[in-house]
């Protein structure tokens, strides 16, 4: 049997080189259709995985990331990720740059492998500007 946290930690490692190099094909690859990104903003905001993509397309940039200790846990076929992480983020022009903490939910799909369901990246600090430039990303809008 596979060691479960080296397998997450490699995903997530593979997700956020994905975004830092604008790959939406891997995104897709690593993300459920369902998925959910939840951001620590004021009030917190949501982006679903269509508007995630056409978000790393538009500016919403990773580029650099360091990701901290981290703990994984399993539950059947789900398993969690938390860690701590810097991030370089920039959405447009916006600086949003930091440490976070990365909390995620991976489901493991009959066919494909472990997949990324959901994702809530709260920032250590606030920006009450954050907020309405992420609900701008948002596609149902």
């Amino acid at each position: 049997m596979a060691n479960i946290a080296a397998i997450i930690e490699a995903n997530e490692l593979h997700f956020m080189q994905s975004w830092m190099h604008r790959d939406a094909g891997s995104i897709r690859q690593l993300a459920t259709r369902d998925f959910m990104m939840m951001l620590g903003t004021k009030p917190p905001e949501l982006l679903d995985r269509p508007s995630f993509v056409a978000g790393i397309e538009q500016g919403f940039r990773c580029t650099g990331f360091r990701l901290g200790e981290s703990f994984v846990r399993k539950y059947g076929r789900l398993a969690w990720y938390v860690a701590g992480a810097q991030l370089e983020l920039k959405l447009g022009a916006k600086d949003w740059s930091g440490d976070f903490i990365i909390t995620d939910l991976w489901r493991k799909a009959r066919i494909g492998g472990w997949k990324l369901a959901e994702r809530s990246l709260a920032p250590t600090n606030s920006d009450d500007d954050l907020d309405h430039r992420i609900r701008k990303l948002q596609l149902w809008r």
